[in-house]
């Protein structure tokens, strides 16, 4: 793995994997037949003049560069290390920015410049249980986000079969070509600005309860077995 790391660390390797990566992910959708679920939540917030944060699991990030509408403004949060700047590479092939850096630190760098992008009217991507897990877990660094910039958190994924979920923390699920997938979008889970630490634990279990049945629905359409979460810490995280 460090050895890995290593070789992506040099840019011009770090380009070509990017590339072939994007190449794949676009195949695999090409070839396939792919089904839109309620994916009017997030085109209405759209049309009201409303951005949101889009919320999908680490292990569910594959093919969500293909959910978003061509036609709105995105970025996607990513680590430093060197699998976030592989991503961010690989999001250059489709036209995402992205901003580096973490949500689990309510001072950070990358939460107010976050916030500065969805007040401006641009939308966001999030894993909260990224870049380290525990899986499907909510991490609380997407509810204070939602708290500073007013923005509405919206459930995403996607599940497709034929698939293979890796043997990694997050049980990443790989979609192959000539087959079925869907995307799905859940009801927005909303933080007011004045909410207090218990409105933000309730927020924060209400986002991950329905992301994990966001994953159950889109599992079951296409005959999936579901993935079952990590196992619940057992403190909440501070909001501090």
């Amino acid at each position: 793995m460090k050895l890995y790391r290593r070789i992506l660390q040099q840019p011009p390797v770090r380009r070509a994997v990017a590339a072939l990566i994007a190449g794949v992910i676009r195949f695999i959708y090409r070839t396939g037949r792919w089904q839109f679920v309620r994916r009017e939540i997030g085109a209405d917030l759209l049309a009201q003049g409303r951005s949101y944060i889009a919320c999908f699991w680490h292990g569910r990030v594959l093919m969500m560069n293909l959910a978003w509408q061509s036609n709105a403004e995105f970025y996607m949060l990513s680590s430093p290390h060197a699998d976030g700047r592989l991503t961010t590479a690989v999001m250059g092939h489709f036209g995402i920015d992205t901003v580096t850096g973490s949500t689990r630190k309510g001072g950070s760098g990358a939460l107010r410049a976050l916030t500065r992008l969805l007040r401006k009217g641009a939308s966001v991507g999030i894993t909260p249980d990224g870049p380290r897990g525990p899986r499907m877990r909510v991490s609380m660094g997407v509810i204070v986000l939602a708290k500073m910039s007013g923005a509405p958190l919206v459930p995403t994924t996607f599940s497709a079969r034929p698939r293979k979920v890796l043997g990694t923390w997050d049980r990443f699920v790989m979609a192959f070509p000539f087959g079925r997938g869907v995307f799905l979008w859940g009801e927005p889970v909303y933080v007011p600005q004045d909410a207090d630490a218990a409105a933000m634990e309730a927020a924060r279990l209400l986002l991950e309860s329905r992301m994990n049945a966001l994953c159950d629905e889109g599992d079951r359409m296409m005959g999936a077995e579901p993935i079952e979460p990590a196992p619940a810490p057992v403190e909440p995280e501070s909001v501090a």
